[in-house]
């Protein structure tokens, strides 16, 4: 799960989403890449996508999913802005809350080189895991 400044993403969500006073705050949990075909979390994470792919055409990421584990069920998107010098996300949304207003939240900005140092590492972390049964 990232950490931002040392938060967890889930408790500054939370944390925003409660000061928003949005009902019901919360419920998210990480992304679980044995359970949905992300693709190389390395170009994932630098919104790297096929021209056709589902997240090219749906224009945004999911960084959180829901705590149950299912992504599709309670997620929270964001268009990712890879640069030379940083990686920016921002846009945030909810596709099943579209009413929510994110626009207060972010942008997060990241050292380019650092971002791309712990993307790679997510991706060898979770090519020596052994894939969820079915």
């Amino acid at each position: 799960m990232p950490l931002l400044d040392g938060t967890p993403l889930t408790e500054m969500v939370l944390s925003f989403e409660g000061e928003k006073h949005f009902e019901p705050p919360g419920g998210y949990g990480g992304l679980i890449p044995q359970w949905f075909k992300y693709g190389s979390l390395s170009r994932y994470f630098l919104g790297d996508f096929e021209p056709d792919s589902y997240f090219a055409r749906l224009g945004y990421v999911y960084l959180l999913g829901c705590q149950c584990g299912e992504v599709g069920c309670w997620p929270l998107g964001a268009c990712i802005k890879p640069g030379l010098e940083t990686v920016v996300w921002d846009s945030f949304r909810r596709p099943h809350r579209p009413e929510r207003d994110y626009s207060d939240l972010g942008p997060m900005v990241f050292e380019a080189d650092q971002y791309q140092q712990v993307v790679a590492g997510l991706d060898l972390q979770f090519s020596l895991q052994v894939p969820h049964p079915e």
